[in-house]
């Protein structure tokens, strides 16, 4: 397993300038995994039991915390985190959080899944940071209220034991457990402030939910797609064409540096599952001077098939949603969208169903 590199004590206090120049993060192994608590497919931090001084969905917010020095309000400076009051001890003899005090957050994951790995980040928390954190996992039908999740009823599985973070740094957590997570818990000990929470992991989806759709989305991340290589990713992340909804600006789709010889650029990527694929979108929203000139789109049945093309290379508009109904259904487990010679689109959609291999 690849060592994480861990930060533990106080960042300096901020005196000016960068307030990211003195930040302490590392490159974790699992973040090319999507997040699974990203806010664009769905997840919500459904309740918490403090956040007295910043709320407790900031947690998920996409983008790096932000920090204003000269912000305050009513209850004090404001954290673009989550951020609970100081605990304190029972008496003035004993004025001390206990050991089992603690805050805590509930977290509906976008898209259930396994979890590879956890960044729980406490970028300018510098002083009010927890001093250590632990995370839960569950796995829950339907949707749950919190009430529910937190009866005894409900069994709660360790993903992160409770292990000493630093203040102003990206908390790196690998995960080994193989299970279907739909639920987090992140507790902080005893009291303070997380930045951001990002859970990194693949995809399982319900498959009687799909197998009830009948005709959806094969390739779309929210059902189970997902992206295994792409030839650039120099603007933005290639997983970026799988994601929920259209595209609401340019740098919400995949865009590619622009080439200099005469190649062109790629993405692949693996289906749900073997899937009868009958219609396809490419779209390009928001790419007006940088999409790509033609586009084609090739399949393949099983790792050791031979790819074959089953959109030919045809010529896109700027910031158009271009359909196509396939002549013959076609039967595959992986999918390649190739855009020539350079630029970007912004969404593909592969509309299918599964094989009864899949049933």
């Amino acid at each position: 397993m690849t060592a994480i590199e861990s930060f533990t004590g106080d960042a300096h206090p901020y005196s000016g300038g960068d307030p990211y120049a003195d930040y302490r993060t590392a490159d974790f192994p699992f973040t090319h995994h999507v997040d699974l608590a990203d806010r664009r497919l769905g997840a919500g931090v459904i309740a918490a039991n403090d956040e007295f001084f910043a709320e407790r969905e900031n947690l998920l917010l996409p983008g790096r915390a932000e920090f204003d020095p000269e912000h305050f309000g009513h209850k004090g400076k404001i954290m673009d985190g989550w951020e609970t009051r100081r605990r304190r001890g029972t008496s003035a003899e004993h004025p001390w959080p206990a050991d089992e005090d603690h805050d805590w957050a509930l977290i509906r994951l976008g898209a259930p899944g396994v979890v590879r790995g956890i960044v729980v980040d406490t970028a300018h928390f510098r002083g009010n940071y927890p001093q250590a954190v632990s995370v839960e996992g569950t796995s829950a039908e339907g949707t749950p209220s919190p009430e529910e999740l937190l009866s005894d009823d409900v069994k709660w599985t360790t993903l992160v034991p409770r292990t000493p973070v630093g203040g102003h740094a990206a908390n790196g957590f690998a995960v080994t457990d193989e299970q279907r997570f739909t639920h987090l818990r992140l507790k902080q000990h005893p009291d303070g402030g997380v930045a951001r929470l990002r859970v990194y992991g693949e995809v399982v989806p319900d498959p009687a939910w799909l197998a009830a759709l009948g005709t959806f989305d094969v390739v779309a991340l929210e059902n189970g797609g997902r992206v295994e290589d792409a030839s650039d990713r120099f603007y933005s992340p290639a997983a970026n064409t799988i994601r929920p909804g259209r595209s609401r600006k340019m740098d919400d789709g995949w865009e590619t540096r622009r080439r200099r010889d005469r190649g062109h650029d790629w993405i692949r990527y693996r289906l749900v599952g073997r899937s009868r694929i009958r219609a396809l979108e490419i779209d390009t929203a928001y790419l007006k001077g940088n999409s790509a000139g033609w586009a084609s789109v090739s399949v393949k049945d099983g790792d050791d098939g031979d790819w074959r093309e089953i959109l030919p290379r045809t010529r896109l508009q700027p910031d158009t949603n271009h359909r196509f109904v396939l002549p013959v259904p076609a039967t595959a487990t992986h999918a390649r969208v190739d855009i020539h010679p350079d630029g970007g689109i912004s969404r593909l959609r592969l509309f299918g169903s599964l094989t009864d291999q899949n049933s």
